[in-house]
């Protein structure tokens, strides 16, 4: 077992392998706050990816919804239950992660669990019955009983532990861009990985007998005849709700103020890893919901949560032009620059692929339109 350093945690964990960052590294940030729950990325990704035999329950992107639904059910429940009570002080993170809590089985490390079968046929059971109680006493009668809709794909983590399990070594980190792949050659569907990864995120296909998962659309990342070079995934291109920003995300010690993912993660710390006690550095990141209570938002996410919730709740003028850059291109923005009136992304060459305004223009029709000899009603 070699230390790793990982940043979310503030110290150095326990990993089965001296870790060697990605020289770019692929992330993402999902504002919560704005998804509708209309399973459009999901369906998008179900399209391109998972329709072939044996993936019939595979659904590399989903919406969940939260405290309620999971999927598979109960994934991250489950592993709280075995990780058991940790602590965070001053935001360092004093428990222990799934690669140094040994699970009394036959695998010392990392912690985790396969879950039945039955928990992987319905993505969304359970989901329509809320439950649950606030016990903060939030301000708003109706949020009493609160639910938000939980966005997930694989991480894509720094440290993952799928590959750490992997007995065939058939789970490699691309060195390029940090994406997460299988090597469909070697591996033997022996599902240690589904085991080990705590956001369940790694699938068994029981027709060809392997394990498959979200590839970050790296064929659109790649470019090549058909496409641009710089493509986002097919689940961030087709979200109706514009929740999703995918990019290039750094360490603190690297991050640009000027990289969009860099100024929400580490300059504004608004965005925050799901579960990072779990000890992977997952690589995407999550704006959390304001209407949630607070104790259950910081065990997902950890320290920050009031604090980011607090500067979604009211933002400055340059993070309002950053979270306009959410869903307005195809392309991968690189860099933003912020001018009087509009806000600017660009590609990785410095040109300039998107424009958004600060405020949207209204106009208003005249009554008669003398080019086209016609009478608009303004008012219904």
């Amino acid at each position: 077992m070699a230390k790793v350093d990982n940043w979310h945690l503030k110290r150095k964990m326990q990993y089965p392998y001296q870790a060697t960052r990605a020289a770019k590294q692929f992330g993402a940030v999902f504002d919560i706050n704005r998804c509708i729950g209309c399973q459009t990325c999901t369906m998008a990704c179900r399209s391109t990816w998972t329709f072939s035999n044996g993936q019939e329950h595979m659904w590399w992107n989903n919406v969940e919804t939260k405290p309620f639904g999971g999927y598979p059910q109960h994934w991250d429940s489950s592993l709280l239950a075995k990780l058991g009570p940790q602590k965070w002080t001053g935001g360092k993170y004093e428990g222990q992660t799934i690669f140094e809590k040994p699970d009394g089985g036959a695998r010392d490390e990392p912690l985790g669990f396969i879950p039945e079968t039955p928990e992987w046929r319905f993505p969304n059971i359970y989901e329509d019955t809320a439950t649950a109680t606030s016990s903060e006493g939030l301000s708003l009668p109706e949020h009493q009983n609160f639910f938000f809709y939980m966005q997930r794909i694989c991480n894509h983590c720094t440290h993952p532990a799928c590959l750490a399990a992997c007995p065939r070594k058939a789970i490699y980190k691309r060195p390029e861009d940090g994406i997460v792949l299988v090597d469909q050659k070697r591996c033997r569907g022996y599902q240690e990985c589904m085991a080990a990864c705590p956001y369940k995120k790694t699938m068994f296909n029981p027709v060809v007998r392997k394990t498959q998962k979200c590839i970050a659309c790296y064929p659109r990342l790649e470019g090549g005849e058909r496409r641009e070079k710089g493509e986002i995934p097919r689940c961030m291109a087709a979200c109706v709700g514009s929740i999703r920003l995918s990019g290039w995300i750094s360490t603190p010690a690297e991050a640009r103020p000027d990289n969009p993912l860099d100024y929400l993660v580490h300059v504004r710390k608004l965005a925050l890893p799901l579960y990072p006690q779990f000890g992977t550095e997952p690589n995407i990141y999550y704006i959390p919901p304001r209407w949630v209570p607070r104790k259950f938002l910081a065990q997902m996410f950890g320290p920050g949560v009031k604090e980011a919730i607090a500067t979604r709740t009211s933002p400055d003028r340059d993070l309002r032009g950053v979270l306009k850059l959410f869903g307005t291109t195809r392309m991968t923005i690189e860099r933003f620059a912020i001018k009087d009136d509009v806000i600017e992304g660009f590609d990785a060459k410095g040109k300039r692929i998107i424009s958004v305004p600060f405020d949207e223009p209204f106009y208003e029709r005249p009554f008669h339109d003398a080019e086209y000899s016609a009478h608009r009603f303004n008012e219904p």
